[in-house]
């Protein structure tokens, strides 16, 4: 009961998570299609990925003063937003035009997920209860069933394009429950005091990781199990289905446990799952024992993301909560540079298994961050 009256409570943003979350799911079991259509190999694909992340930090310093001008249409208008970006990878067919497009993505997504973040903190200040982990779970449910959906798509041939534009005219459908202004308080133009950046650069560094092994499965799972693993196209999308569903599983859980325990501890324990996760996908003989570790992987940092923003945005005062969120956004969104550059590069030089290997070290590096906000009274 405790997770539906989170999901009642917040439904406005949790349908933008949803939204946000079938874009993505189609994304990343269509990648293997995409990489091949526009011909790069293992290092170029990963860089050309980095529009992606060029778009979302580039919309993370833009995305409070349009949350202030937009007011209540806010999501609506990042919804839109959505609908328009994603036709573009879905139509280009060569590796300049790619870059451009996920440019285009970056922009609308960075600019959705700063908005619906922050309407969660603020309904998360306002009614005294954690809700950001329920939120998180709707983006990885509806994830999980886009890329399955994908699959089948990809196995009745179906072009990418006709795809997203399907999500489109869901995502315009659903625009008009997006309507919900923000707190005034958390929306006001000026701040008091020094801005907590002791605070908002550890939070953004556990997300920066957490989203950088996300993206590591989202990306990277489907080609791991259809060329490391000799998987076929459905097999293929079940990788970051798997991450999906497992995430989803894991936020609804973290939903519970977010209300027993602290970020910290929560983020403590599933740092320890996501890297043995990550680890067992390196290693797999076979797509069944990578499902495994993908799967393992998703229930520990399904938690990780969201309670490094909710930290964030307990700590901080309230008047510069919706600005604390964007910039732990921004550094966690460079999680996807990392990504890309990593996974690109070690798949390029030593193979998808030895990259797969290189996110499980990352993880291990949060347990310093950690550490540090502990000794500075964070709980």
């Amino acid at each position: 009961m405790s997770i539906i009256s989170a999901l009642s409570l917040s439904r406005k943003p949790a349908t933008a998570f949803v939204i946000i979350g079938l874009y993505w799911g189609v994304f990343s079991a269509y990648a293997p299609e995409i990489k091949a259509r526009i011909g790069a190999g293992d290092a170029l694909y990963g860089a050309l990925l980095l529009g992606t992340s060029i778009g979302l930090v580039a919309s993370m310093w833009f995305a409070p003063r349009l949350d202030r001008a937009l007011g209540e249409r806010g999501m609506q208008f990042a919804a839109l937003a959505l609908a328009l970006a994603f036709l573009l990878p879905g139509l280009v067919q060569s590796p300049l035009p790619f870059l451009g497009a996920m440019i285009a993505v970056g922009i609308a997504s960075g600019l959705t997920d700063v908005l619906m973040n922050a309407r969660v903190s603020d309904l998360e200040v306002a009614n005294a209860r954690s809700l950001m982990n329920a939120n998180h779970a709707m983006f990885s449910v509806a994830y999980a069933m886009a890329a399955i959906a994908t699959g089948a798509a990809r196995e009745a041939q179906l072009p990418p394009m006709v795809v997203f534009a399907a999500v489109g005219v869901i995502a315009i459908a659903l625009a008009p429950a997006l309507r919900m202004a923000g707190s005034t308080v958390s929306r006001a133009a000026g701040t008091q005091g020094a801005f907590p950046w002791r605070l908002v650069v550890p939070c953004g560094l556990i997300v920066l990781v957490a989203f950088m092994s996300e993206a590591a499965v989202e990306a990277w799972s489907a080609l791991h199990v259809e060329r490391t693993l000799s998987g076929r196209a459905a097999e293929g999308a079940l990788g970051p289905a798997m991450l999906g569903l497992t995430m989803a599983i894991g936020r609804f859980s973290g939903q519970l446990v977010a209300e027993r325990l602290r970020e910290l501890q929560v983020i403590f324990w599933a740092t320890f799952l996501s890297a043995a996760g990550a680890l067992i996908a390196a290693v797999a003989p076979t797509p069944i024992v990578a499902y495994i570790g993908f799967g393992t992987l998703g229930l520990g940092i399904s938690v990780i993301g969201p309670m490094g923003l909710a930290l964030v945005g307990r700590v901080v005062p309230s008047n510069v909560r919706t600005l604390a969120i964007a910039r732990v956004a921004i550094i966690g969104f460079a999680g996807f540079f990392v990504s890309h550059i990593l996974m690109g590069g070690m798949s390029e030089l030593f193979g998808l298994r030895w990259a797969f290997a290189s996110v499980a070290v990352a993880l291990m590096a949060l347990f310093a961050i950690i550490a540090m906000l502990g000794r500075r009274g964070v709980t």
